[in-house]
């Protein structure tokens, strides 16, 4: 305990300042960037680009539906749903805090998806015969996936940060996320389709880092304003009816075409949910489609795919009722959304289901083909095993684990700067701090104890 204090009194805050930036001078400042750097490097790939067609006779190929567009843009069209709908409603269920629930989610996705292009363009697609980053339908689609990370990192914090910290958390968090995505996919050369560890798992523990770091001691002030009302909790279930609906795109949207692709959507639909509370429901039925992210492309089989979904429901379910509560208590985490439950352990749990997955792949189960085509054994990785491949799988979910820790705790210190002005203690959880809200809004009812999605407080 000694050790937390000290280490957050070396980051703490100056206690007055009248210095605040202000969002609007933000977005001004960050889309004349955003133009620049765009006109410096960004073009369109050989498949979007007008000399398509040049590039198709080159190539003998027969038709234009084979262009990328026609297999990927569905899959990209379901994600995009996701992100701005499913994620945005799916954090509504505070009672006075919808519309910034929404438009948050919206400023941080659109925000996050323009830096994506240029983090993971760097990393991933950079031509080196010109220097441009050469973008396509998977591009669109791998932006998506990055900006999820931080999506699922704004729910530990939700209510309780300025927009200015949220683009803040937003830029580093794209930014460690396409560093980790690269170290795991390319350097390690794990397999992570779904994203459990390189989205999940990576996006979860720098939310709650950042939670830890950010900690409020008098936050029971806004505690009236904590929770749900039946109105809020319907709003957030059509979140999850869209994530639910389209968790199978999601899982499949940019493995290879093929049987993989086709595998990851089965493995993703045959998923099992726990009912009870309206929160379990709401997060919890999520938890086995992280869960089964990274081995949603390997030979799973559709009753361990039920296995996942059915263990993961019970564990995210208990998660909410007993571990989020300790976690507020002891270990001074306060995790609005229970991200904990929803992401980070089932993000860990696929992590280590990859893993074991791969090790104990086989000729007999995939072929002499499939094993390679799965797992990418091709090039410098040719004489990669399965058993080495599990290892591999398992050092993707420690980096992963690393990025998120380390990285939310650095950027929880920066966030901890009195310049970005985030609201009072008696005020969170509350959209009039930011929103010009209708006249007619309701009182606020007292909070009820089923309404309030941190129960068993005193564990």
């Amino acid at each position: 305990m000694g050790c937390r204090q000290s280490f957050r009194q070396c980051c703490d805050r100056p206690k007055n300042t009248n210095v605040r930036i202000s969002l609007p001078a933000v977005c001004f400042v960050w889309q004349i960037v955003v133009i620049i750097l765009f006109g410096i490097f960004i073009r369109y790939d050989q498949e979007s680009d007008a000399h398509w067609a040049e590039y198709r006779k080159f190539q003998n190929i027969s038709s234009d539906i084979e262009n990328d567009f026609y297999f990927r843009y569905p899959s990209f069209q379901d994600v995009h749903v996701m992100i701005f709908v499913g994620f945005g409603f799916l954090m509504t269920f505070l009672k006075r805090y919808s519309f910034s629930a929404v438009g948050f989610n919206f400023l941080i996705a659109a925000f996050g998806l323009q830096w994506a292009l240029l983090m993971q363009g760097w990393f991933q697609s950079l031509d080196p015969m010109d220097g441009k980053i050469k973008i396509s339908m998977e591009s669109l689609i791998n932006a998506d996936f990055c900006v999820a990370s931080c999506l699922i990192a704004y729910g530990a914090v939700l209510g309780k940060l300025s927009p200015v910290q949220l683009m803040v958390m937003t830029l580093f968090g794209i930014t460690l996320y396409a560093v980790d995505e690269y170290i795991i996919l390319n350097l390690i050369h794990a397999r992570d389709a779904g994203g459990s560890m390189v989205i999940h798992t990576f996006g979860a523990y720098y939310g709650l880092s950042i939670s830890w770091m950010l900690y409020r001691p008098n936050l029971d002030q806004s505690k009236r304003l904590n929770g749900s009302v039946y109105h809020s909790d319907v709003f957030a279930m059509i979140g999850t009816l869209f994530l639910w609906m389209f968790w199978p795109s999601f899982n499949s949207a940019i493995t290879d075409h093929g049987d993989g692709q086709h595998r990851a959507a089965i493995n993703t639909y045959l998923l099992d949910m726990v009912i009870g509370h309206m929160v379990h429901i709401q997060n919890s039925t999520l938890a086995g489609g992280v869960a089964v992210g990274t081995a949603a492309e390997f030979m799973l089989m559709p009753y361990g795919s039920l296995i996942i979904g059915f263990c993961c429901g019970i564990i995210s379910t208990l998660g909410y009722i007993y571990i989020t509560p300790f976690m507020e208590k002891y270990l001074k985490i306060q995790d609005t959304c229970g991200i904990h439950n929803l992401h980070a352990m089932p993000g860990v749990i696929g992590g280590i289901v990859g893993a074991v997955t791969a090790a104990a792949a086989s000729e007999g189960v995939y072929g002499k083909a499939g094993l390679i085509n799965t797992f990418d054994f091709t090039g410098k990785w040719k004489d990669m095993v399965p058993s080495r491949q599990g290892g591999h799988q398992a050092a993707g979910l420690c980096v992963a684990l690393c990025f998120g820790v380390g990285g939310g705790i650095i950027v929880g210190c920066i966030l901890r700067m009195p310049i970005w002005g985030d609201a009072p203690d008696d005020n969170c959880f509350d959209d009039e701090l930011y929103w010009e809200l209708p006249e007619d809004e309701e009182s606020i009812p007292p909070i009820l104890e089923d309404n309030n999605h941190m129960r068993n407080r005193d564990v």
